[in-house]
């Protein structure tokens, strides 16, 4: 069923089936989409495996500040394996790339010493670099967000070390732009609000991930060495602001999943009319920018194909 409100329509579907034939890559958020932090998402799995069975490249994109293998190893904890994706690229790789080599745009000679702000004392966006992480900004050549410890701290714990930054006037990279994570199922501040706070006191700042065209072009990049091209690719996210915008702004097609960061705003629909009018209202948020296809979760959606149920009968 599709929408009725708008000129270009939505496609509601039943689960990633309605669109697996259509697409030969596929752009996978993780945080919302997959998991929740904690468990993944029921049919998470099933699904992927789906779409390694039916051939599909797929790349997992994430704005974790965290590097690919830091996230390897935490989806693998809850169940996703690497054989069910392709490749894993995060905010935090492109980062640590970015600073490992100093040559290119922003990163280029930006410096060795820096104001580390990220989760849980976390290092390894800068683990085996020559950059040393300071205390006193003005020690500091630039300022690193790659996390944040909410909801234990608030942007008001932040605002006088980012006060600090911008009086030294560093240049700071933004690892992970979320301006909202998504945590055991509710939502939490991401490193994104305090980039945003930081420019609100005058500093400049360079954000690494989704929307921004920098981490798809690299998705881009991959996809093409198996000629696959945007036209044959598909973004899946559950934020407007990051995946859907990221997407079509690179001109991919994109899929919202209901369940994550905007679960709120489809809550009480009842009817697909109904649902189709909160979609509007979230695309008028959104520069009017409007995802392709819509799904309640990251799921195949129907009974799995009779191969599946055989090999499960074999092993049992």
């Amino acid at each position: 069923m599709q929408g009725s409100s708008s000129i270009i329509n939505t496609k509601f579907c039943e689960g990633i089936s309605d669109i697996s034939d259509s697409y030969s890559g596929f752009i996978i958020d993780q945080w919302g989409v997959l998991h929740d932090g904690v468990h993944s998402f029921d049919g998470v799995i099933d699904c992927l495996r789906e779409l390694k069975e039916r051939k599909k490249y797929v790349i997992i994109l994430s704005n974790s500040g965290k590097r690919a293998e830091n996230n390897a190893t935490r989806m693998a904890d809850l169940g996703i394996t690497p054989d069910m994706y392709d490749e894993i690229i995060t905010s935090g790789e492109v980062t640590w790339q970015g600073l490992d080599s100093q040559s290119d745009g922003y990163f280029r000679d930006i410096g060795k010493k820096c104001i580390l702000i990220s989760r849980g004392g976390d290092r390894s966006v800068v683990e085996d670099l020559d950059i040393e992480i300071v205390e006193n900004p003005q020690d500091a050549t630039f300022l690193l967000i790659s996390g944040t410890d909410a909801p234990e701290k608030t942007l008001e714990d932040y605002e006088p070390l980012l006060k600090q930054c911008a009086r030294y006037k560093l240049k700071a990279i933004c690892a992970n732009p979320d301006s909202l994570g998504v945590m055991a199922g509710k939502n939490i501040m991401g490193p994104g609000t305090l980039a945003a706070r930081y420019k609100d006191f005058g500093g400049i700042v360079e954000y690494i991930g989704k929307p921004h065209s920098l981490i798809f072009q690299h998705c881009i990049r991959l996809l093409q060495k198996q000629d696959i091209y945007p036209g044959q690719t598909v973004m899946i996210g559950d934020t407007m602001a990051h995946d859907i915008l990221g997407g079509s702004l690179v001109n991919i097609d994109t899929c919202l999943v209901k369940r994550g960061l905007h679960a709120s705003v489809f809550k009480n629909c009842a009817s697909p009319a109904e649902v189709d009018k909160a979609l509007d209202i979230l695309v008028r948020q959104y520069n009017n920018v409007r995802p392709k296809y819509l799904v309640d979760n990251f799921d195949w959606g129907k009974a799995l194909p009779d191969r599946k149920h055989k090999k499960r009968k074999r092993t049992a």
